[in-house]
């Protein structure tokens, strides 16, 4: 398995819409198992394809205390049951030390394929319906950070950009 680069904000690949995955194979399956390394590795709880620079439909995660329950979304929809929400503060691989609370809606329905190809359907709640709904945002070019105000996205954008100046 590899370890990934993780692209971080404000990298404009990050904004690319992903695309489905056509035929779930060897090369797909690899991209997952790299993908749990690098989020495992980064550390972190979920992580999309695009922010590993693959803009396909592939998300994995796992919001266990002792990584024993990874999950994997190709193709993942997700439908919203009811208008309620929740905060949780949120926090991004591709954002590092950064955290906002954001409002989600925590009734929702998803329904993607699996590491072989296998449709299914989970109804989640909770860190997952939250960690499922951030991650599929990032295969539609979105970031939490989108859901702050212009003023704060602006001062994680300048913050991070000193960062990867000081790195160069």
């Amino acid at each position: 398995m590899t370890i990934l680069n993780i692209l971080e904000f404000p990298d404009p690949r990050l904004r690319t819409v992903a695309e489905p995955v056509d035929k779930v194979d060897d090369t797909i399956r690899q991209l997952i198992d790299d993908m749990f390394e690098t989020m495992y590795d980064a550390p972190g709880i979920g992580l999309a394809a695009s922010q590993v620079n693959v803009h396909k439909q592939v998300v994995v995660m796992d919001i266990s205390e002792d990584q024993t329950d990874p999950l994997v979304f190709i193709n993942p929809e997700v439908e919203v049951i009811d208008d309620s929400t929740l905060p949780y503060d949120e926090g991004c691989l591709s954002i590092p030390g950064f955290y906002e609370t954001i409002d989600r809606p925590s009734n929702i329905i998803v329904k993607a394929l699996d590491r072989n190809g296998e449709p299914f359907t989970l109804e989640p709640d909770g860190l997952l319906a939250t960690c499922i709904q951030h991650e599929l945002d990032h295969l539609k070019g979105k970031l939490f950070v989108d859901y702050v105000s212009r003023m704060k996205r602006d001062r994680i954008r300048k913050k991070l950009e000193k960062i990867h100046r000081q790195r160069a």
